[in-house]
């Protein structure tokens, strides 16, 4: 079967620096009736859990680590029996909210995850965090992007771990490379097209955010 996209929101809060924030974060689940991999594990363990049903579930793979997306990674690993894959960069800003529980194994510029005999091709996007990740399936037309690129611009940096020109760098070389028809998914919010997005590069950077 091939596989597809499913898709869920989970509510909660974003804190780092001092502060904190209430939010609405996407969790996407790539695969068919029999395996997937869940991307972010936000607020809702059950959530995620009831969406995934009695599929097995070959990995939870996170865009980043900043604590709205890794929360529940432990526990929803638990929950599911499966491993927790994060880029190395982003290892101090996961001990941030998980200091004694570590991720599974590392996730790797270039490396090909393939799920229901679809590959999901690993782009380090850094800039939103050092260790920030997109997940593009070719065979689908989509990227995931976690809070890289979003519809109207790229995703915040300015908070810690993250750096303004860093990830315009990650957006205009791995991401608006990408064909104009793929899909973006994004951590928060509305799905987008890199088409849609590729002519306002000058202007996101004209403004500096």
């Amino acid at each position: 079967m091939t596989a597809r996209v499913e898709h869920l929101v989970t509510s909660g809060t974003f804190s780092l620096d001092g502060q904190t924030f209430d939010v609405d974060n996407n969790v996407w689940i790539l695969g068919d009736d029999s395996e997937v991999v869940v991307l972010d594990a936000p607020h809702d363990v059950d959530a995620i859990v009831a969406a995934v049903g009695a599929r097995t579930v070959l990995a939870v793979l996170a865009t980043h680590a900043h604590d709205d997306h890794v929360r529940q990674a432990p526990r929803l690993a638990e929950r599911l029996g499966a491993p927790i894959w994060l880029h190395p960069a982003d290892r101090e800003l996961w001990a941030l909210t998980h200091p004694d529980a570590a991720p599974t194994a590392d996730l790797a510029d270039s490396q090909v995850i393939v799920v229901a005999g679809t590959a999901v091709h690993v782009l380090h996007t850094p800039g939103h965090s050092p260790g920030s990740v997109s997940f593009y399936v070719p065979d689908l037309s989509v990227v995931f992007t976690g809070d890289t690129l979003f519809a109207g611009g790229p995703g915040a940096t300015g908070r810690s771990f993250s750096d303004f020109p860093t990830i315009v760098e990650s957006i205009r070389t791995r991401l608006l490379t990408l064909p104009p028809e793929t899909v973006v998914h994004t951590g928060h919010g509305d799905s987008t097209t890199i088409g849609a997005e590729a002519p306002h590069l000058a202007e996101w950077i004209a403004r500096g955010h």
